[in-house]
């Protein structure tokens, strides 16, 4: 199937919506955000237009985005963008791609953070922001620290920040920082985290899009739980008496996160599931402050 995007890109017959659909050999999703973006069209577009002809530069362009993806680059590295909570974020491949059961990390945050006053947030390891950025969006009264360790991931995030928040919206900052290295004692109401959480022996590291995202974003060391565990013994001396500590993990991970977060003198410890039932989000509050 491979072959049929490239014969297509040079058949001197014009080549339909729907052919190039058709003959792409990608799964259905993937061969339709790839071409709503040669053609700029949103999805309710290409649905009602199946008969329309692509140009000989349309086809070429489909045809080399095929490729990519046929060879296992994600589609999201490919388009350069990922929708994310409502929002558009650009992405490259400095960043992790930002997945859908995140979401109830942000809501989980949301439920803590008030609407109607100031509140100092702290995220860390913010890759492409979609996390502060979009508590920013829903929460404009909170003040938000995001860290990452990496120079190229800040670059994808202040690009975010520019094109998604207002230009004298500074309820984001963003700060190189391995996690809590060069925050100099500040404290916060709440951290919040999506830290690299896989195991370095799991052989999911190898396959997938997950082979082209960044491994220090995905790599938790033995057992997945190195990042998850600095975190925890750090975040006490970061938080305001009744802060909360929220981060996400991997499905079998929320036990050893439980007892870690009561070893470090957590409260009100809860975990989260995601819509597929799985415990996603762990955390807890310090010194038994407000809800």
């Amino acid at each position: 199937m491979q072959v049929a995007a490239k014969e297509f890109a040079t058949d001197t017959a014009p080549v339909s919506v729907a052919r190039a659909l058709r003959e792409s050999g990608l799964q259905a999703c993937d061969a339709k955000l790839l071409l709503q973006a040669v053609l700029d069209v949103n999805r309710a577009y290409l649905a009602a237009h199946h008969d329309q002809f692509l140009s000989p530069m349309q086809a070429a362009a489909y045809a080399e985005r095929v490729q990519h993806r046929m060879a296992g680059e994600p589609t999201a590295y490919i388009l350069g963008e990922r929708e994310f909570y409502g929002l558009n974020f650009k992405i490259t491949p400095a960043v992790l791609i930002p997945r859908p059961e995140t979401e109830l990390l942000v809501e989980m945050a949301l439920e803590r953070i008030p609407q109607d006053q100031s509140c100092k947030v702290l995220e860390l390891g913010t890759g492409s922001g979609n996390i502060a950025l979009t508590l920013a969006r829903h929460r404009p009264l909170a003040r938000i620290t995001a860290v990452d360790c990496s120079e190229e991931a800040l670059a994808v995030a202040r690009q975010n920040a520019a094109q998604l928040l207002a230009a004298n919206n500074r309820a984001v900052m963003f700060k190189k920082s391995d996690w809590f290295d060069a925050l100099d004692g500040e404290t916060y109401d709440l951290i919040i985290s999506n830290p690299p959480y896989v195991a370095s022996d799991d052989a999911h590291l190898r396959q997938g899009d997950v082979r082209f995202e960044p491994r220090q974003a995905l790599n938790g060391g033995a057992g997945g739980l190195e990042c998850i565990r600095r975190i925890i013994q750090g975040a006490p001396s970061h938080l305001c008496a009744g802060g909360w500590l929220l981060f996400e993990h991997g499905y079998d991970q929320a036990h050893a996160c439980m007892e870690l977060l009561a070893q470090s003198g957590f409260d009100r410890l809860f975990c989260a599931k995601d819509l597929a039932g799985i415990p996603r989000v762990s955390g807890g509050l310090i010194d038994g402050g407000m809800s």
